[in-house]
C-alpha cells in the first residue's frame, strides 16, 4: 500500500487538486507541504492531533513538513469556520505561544538540520505595504467569489467586517511566500479552509504561471477535530500541566462507540491490516479497542512510561477503586475559606468542572459521588481534617480525583 493509498484508508483525505500529481509526489517523498497553526494558546489540544500525525506521516516517508505559525494573521483574529472573531492578542503572548507550540510538536515532527522547519508568517505579513499588496494580490481576488466561501456565508449575517475580508488574501499570499522561500508546492487543512486554499493555489499559478506546482488537499482536520477538541470539563491540552497524562487517556478511553475505531484507524500508527481485523469488533471488544486507542495516544504524546501509569490507574480504579491510583491534586490553606471548602470548589480545582455553575449542575443531577457516595446537596463543604486524609471525588461514571489538602 503506497503513503497515498494508506491517508485515504484511514479516512484522512476529503478533497484534493491534481490527485495524480499529488499521489506522485508525496508517495516519492518530494512534496514540501506546510499545514497552519494559530497561536490562540500557550499549548497545543487534541484538536490539533490529526494534522499533528498527519505531518509526522508524510515526513517518515521523506516529504518536508513546514509548520506555520500565523502569529500575523493572529494580530487580526480569524473568522474561519466560525461565526465570531478570535481575540487580538499582544506580538509578547503570539511569541511565547509560538514557542510553546513548537517544543510540543518536537515530540511528532523532526526539526533536525534538513528536516522539518517552524516559519511564522509574522515574517512577512507585518512588513507589507498596503499598496503594494494591493498591486500584487488585489487583482487575483474576485469578490464575488469570496463572498460564496463559507467561511464568509456564516459571517454575513452578524456583519462581515473588512478586518475578516483580508484573511483569504493574507493565507492566500502565505501560500505564495512559501512557494517563494522555501519551495513549499502543497498545503494542507481542513475542510472549512478549502476556499483559502484554493486561493493559494490560484494566487501561484497567477503570479508565477500555469507550470507552478500548487497543490491543495483538504482533510478532516477541523470537522473532526473540533469534536476531539472540547469535553464537558474544557479543553483537552497536549500540556501535562494543563491536562494530565491521566486526564489525557481518559479522555480518550471514554469517546464513543461509534468514533472509537475512526479514531484508531485516523490517530494511531498501527497497522492499517490490525485496524481493519478490529472492525468486526462488538459489545466488550470495543472497550478493548478503546483502551488501545487511549494507550497508544498517551504514549505519543506523553512517552510510554505516562501510558502504562494512566492504564494502570485506570485499571485499579475501573476494577476496584483503589484511592491512592486516582490521579491527586494537592489544596493548600489558601484554598480554604474559614477552614472549609465547598463540594463546588472542589470540583473547580480538581478540574472536574470548568466553572461554578457547571459544578453546581453537575451536583444538582445526581453526577457526583464522594468517597463513592452521592452527594446532591450544592451547599455542602468539607472541612480541613477531611481534606487532609483525601477525598475520592467522581463526576459521572469515569471521572475521578483524588483531592488533598497538603500537610
Amino acid at each position: 500500500m503506497t503513503l497515498y493509498e494508506e491517508l485515504v484508508a484511514r479516512g484522512l483525505i476529503a478533497q484534493v487538486t491534481n490527485e495524480e500529481e499529488i499521489k506522485s509526489m508525496i508517495n516519492a517523498g518530494k512534496a514540501t507541504f506546510y499545514i497552519g497553526f494559530d497561536p490562540t494558546a500557550d499549548s497545543l489540544h487534541v484538536g490539533h492531533f490529526m494534522a499533528l500525525c498527519l505531518m509526522k506521516r508524510l515526513q517518515m516517508a521523506g516529504n518536508k513538513p513546514i509548520v506555520l505559525i500565523g502569529g500575523g494573521t493572529a494580530m487580526i483574529g480569524d473568522p474561519s469556520g466560525r461565526t465570531d472573531m478570535r481575540k487580538m492578542m499582544t506580538e509578547e503572548t503570539i511569541a511565547h505561544n509560538v514557542a510553546c507550540f513548537r517544543e510540543q510538536m518536537s515530540r511528532f515532527i523532526d526539526f533536525g538540520e534538513g528536516k522539518a522547519i517552524v516559519v511564522n508568517n509574522a515574517d512577512w505579513l507585518l512588513k507589507l505595504n498596503y499598496v503594494e499588496l494591493l498591486r500584487e494580490v488585489g487583482a487575483c481576488f474576485s469578490v464575488n467569489n469570496m463572498l460564496r466561501a463559507e467561511c464568509y456565508k456564516q459571517r454575513m449575517e452578524h456583519g462581515l467586517s473588512f478586518l475578516e475580508f483580508n484573511y483569504m488574501i493574507m493565507q492566500s499570499y502565505d501560500f505564495l511566500e512559501l512557494y517563494r522561500r522555501y519551495g513549499c508546492n502543497m498545503q494542507f487543512g481542513g475542510d472549512d479552509q478549502w476556499s483559502n486554499m484554493l486561493g493559494g493555489t490560484e494566487l501561484i499559478r497567477r503570479k508565477l504561471g500555469k507550470d507552478a506546482h500548487a497543490m491543495t488537499i483538504t482533510l478532516l482536520l477541523n470537522s473532526e477535530g473540533k469534536k476531539m477538541g472540547k469535553t464537558q470539563s474544557g479543553a483537552v491540552w497536549l500540556d501535562p500541566k494543563k491536562t494530565s497524562p491521566y486526564d489525557f487517556y481518559q479522555y480518550w478511553r471514554n469517546v464513543g462507540d461509534a468514533d472509537v475505531l475512526k479514531c484508531i484507524r485516523m490517530l494511531t500508527f498501527l497497522p492499517i491490516e490490525q485496524i481493519n481485523e478490529m472492525d468486526a469488533w462488538e459489545g466488550s471488544r470495543l472497550n478493548e479497542a478503546k483502551d488501545i486507542l487511549a494507550y497508544e495516544l498517551t504514549k505519543l504524546v506523553h512517552g510510554e512510561a505516562e501510558a502504562e501509569a494512566a492504564r494502570a490507574a485506570a485499571r485499579s480504579l475501573f476494577g476496584g477503586g483503589n484511592m491512592q491510583e486516582a490521579p491527586t491534586v494537592t489544596l493548600t490553606e489558601a484554598d480554604l475559606t474559614g477552614g472549609a471548602l465547598d463540594l463546588i470548589g472542589l470540583l473547580v480545582k480538581g478540574g472536574l468542572v470548568p466553572s461554578r455553575s457547571e459544578g453546581r449542575r453537575a451536583i444538582e443531577q445526581g453526577g457526583v459521588t464522594v468517597e463513592g457516595e452521592k452527594v446532591t446537596d450544592v451547599q455542602k463543604t468539607y472541612t480541613a481534617d477531611e481534606l487532609r486524609a483525601g477525598l475520592l471525588i467522581r463526576r459521572g461514571k469515569k471521572t475521578f480525583k483524588r483531592l488533598v489538602l497538603e500537610a
